[in-house]
């Protein structure tokens, strides 16, 4: 069992930073796959990037690419998420989610965090 723990969400205008993090527990993370989602009222969730524990490769959704960056800090088992230049389509409760490798459904979710853009 996996448990994952969001945090650094907040309020922060248009062009703002912020960063989030995932502290993972519950056993060994070398064979997860990482990866964060949003969801912003009335639409559905949707992928932003992700990041293999181990290998450290990197994915994103075209609409972040080049603001945010997904990283981890493998002594810690915690994944951050760098997310620069934002604007207010970024508004929207951001959620952690682990897979293993191969696996096409993400098996564990934290409680998410709330990320609002003021513009």
């Amino acid at each position: 069992q996996v448990e994952l723990e969001e945090s650094g969400g907040g309020l922060v205008q248009a062009g703002g930073s912020l960063r989030l993090s995932c502290a993972a527990s519950g056993r060994t993370f070398s064979s997860y796959v990482m990866a964060w989602f949003r969801q912003a009222p009335g639409k559905e969730r949707e992928f932003v990037a992700s990041i293999s524990w181990t290998g450290g490769n990197t994915y994103y959704a075209n609409s972040v690419k080049g603001r945010f960056t997904i990283s981890r800090d493998l002594p810690k088992n915690t994944g951050f998420l760098q997310m620069n230049s934002l604007k207010p389509e970024d508004t929207a409760v951001y959620y952690c989610a682990a897979k293993r490798y191969g696996n096409l459904e993400y098996d564990y979710w934290g409680q998410g965090t709330q990320v609002t853009v003021s513009s």
